[in-house]
């Protein structure tokens, strides 16, 4: 990656080739990382759905707001790296190394003042989302929990994206492969109590704590916290490209946080709206009963290894558009741009169809229920048709921030979900129940994609972004 930043400051342009094998030569790491921390998600809920539509349930009715925290500190490390990505394309390689020890100082503070908010708030929290007193318990220990690690998950978070907007999408995608594993042993662990298992005609024995519910979430918690150390490892080791010293001086200037502001604020509004919307989702469907609230819970779950390949190409494009940038290549940008959000759009076109054609064998892995089953499967469907459009709304978003520009992406997010899902979906969901919602969802994410698709064509995003590179070339 760094030669291919040579070659945006030297004013060659690339092939069209040459532009299509950088975008996924740096899609396919962050796709298989998105996927891996999918297959997180997927054990996470094999392993609860064992316990029963109730444990399924209880982890469902936080799910989304699990996801709002988790976006927020996604924010937080956009608007970081995206400035490590522009300064690596202008060549200010001492500039991207100041981020960085910024970035780590803000991740201990806001990282725990996210975990302790997230603490205070899982006690009251499922019973103001609407669960039944049956899963209020297990929801609010397993919130509470994952707010514990929350500094671990930020750290992962934040450095798996400085990483990425250097180019290096490899590594991040080998330490989340090995959070994968670790995760997968803690949960085994922690969530099931000891037992015998008879293998090959011998008879084993397996240790387990039988901690159930919150077994999953103090799995991730372990896993998480370990990877962090991997990625911090990383990072102050010797002949890193940006590597850092505990001697160095970690403090915040002025022009660092600003342009963090700028980036990360619309971002974060745009995570909110779409999250507090999908809490607004939770509530509603918090009313047509546990089979309801499990059978979307799992929907939402499977549609995630549709989507995730959308966001490894959207990560491509944040990193190319970012380094465009910096290198004051704005023809390169637009085209980057382009390129990636075509890319992202094929390839989701193909996981839509497989989601279509395998939804009741996806819904199946995670319930023995077979209501659940055949509800969520047939939700899912319904979805299948939206993915192409959301491609394009996932992938562009990522190249605009590349650019700086994240005010856009917020209010087409805030004018979407509140202004056509949730008004469609309240008209819908007295006669169809859950089927309502999930029709609203995907003409909200069409219409999305469309709007967004406007917006890549109109090279208007250009003049909205954040630019902090000292100098920028026609």
């Amino acid at each position: 990656m760094v030669s291919f930043s040579a070659l945006l400051q030297e004013g060659r342009t690339p092939t069209r080739r040459e532009e299509i094998s950088a975008v996924l030569a740096l899609s396919w790491p962050a796709i298989v990382q998105q996927l891996m921390l999918t297959l997180v998600q997927y054990i996470d809920t094999v392993m609860v759905g064992s316990l029963g539509p109730n444990a399924t349930a209880s982890v469902g009715v936080v799910s989304s707001s699990v996801w709002l925290f988790n976006g927020l500190l996604g924010a937080a490390a956009i608007g970081f790296a995206v400035q490590v990505a522009q300064h690596i394309g202008a060549g200010e390689t001492e500039q991207a190394r100041g981020v960085v020890r910024e970035s780590l100082l803000f991740n201990v503070l806001f990282g725990l003042f996210m975990g302790a908010l997230a603490v205070g708030l899982s006690f009251p929290l499922p019973g103001l989302l609407g669960a039944e007193k049956a899963i209020q318990s297990d929801a609010s220990w397993y919130f509470r929990i994952v707010g514990c690690s929350m500094p671990f998950l930020m750290a992962i978070n934040l450095l798996s994206s400085l990483l990425r907007c250097m180019g290096d999408t490899r590594t991040p995608m080998l330490y989340n492969i090995t959070l994968n594993i670790l995760n997968t042993i803690f949960n085994f662990v922690l969530i099931y109590p000891s037992r015998e298992a008879h293998l090959f005609g011998m008879t084993l024995w397996l240790p387990g704590a039988g901690l159930g519910v919150p077994g999953a979430a103090l799995g991730s918690a372990f896993a998480s916290l370990l990877v962090a150390l991997l990625f911090l490892r990383r990072f102050f080791r010797r002949g890193f490209p940006l590597q850092i010293h505990l001697r160095d001086k970690f403090r915040f200037t002025k022009s660092c946080l600003s342009a963090m502001v700028r980036i990360a604020i619309p971002q974060a509004m745009a995570h909110t709206a779409s999250c507090g919307a999908q809490i607004a989702v939770t509530v509603i469907v918090a009313g047509l009963g546990t089979q309801a609230v499990a059978a979307n819970s799992l929907a939402v779950t499977a549609e995630a290894l549709c989507y995730q390949p959308g966001y490894g190409v959207s990560t491509a494009a944040t990193t190319l558009v970012g380094q465009a940038i910096g290198a004051g290549r704005r023809d390169m940008a637009v085209r980057f741009a382009r390129v990636s959000t075509w890319l992202g759009m094929a390839i989701m076109t193909g996981t839509g169809l497989l989601m279509f054609l395998f939804a009741e064998p996806l819904i199946g892995m995670f319930t023995p229920d077979v209501d659940v089953m055949r509800l969520g499967a047939s939700v899912l469907r319904i979805e299948a048709f939206a993915e192409p459009l959301f491609a394009a709304s996932i992938v562009a978003s990522g190249a605009f921030s590349g650019a700086g520009d994240t005010k856009w992406s917020f209010a087409a997010n805030l004018l979407s979900m509140w202004g056509v899902r949730l008004p469609i979906a309240l008209l819908l969901i007295g006669s169809l129940g859950l089927t309502g919602m999930w029709i609203a969802m995907c003409c909200e994410l069409s219409l999305k994609g469309l709007v967004f698709l406007w917006r890549l064509r109109s090279n208007r995003w250009l003049d909205s972004g954040t630019v902090v590179v000292g100098r920028e070339r026609a």
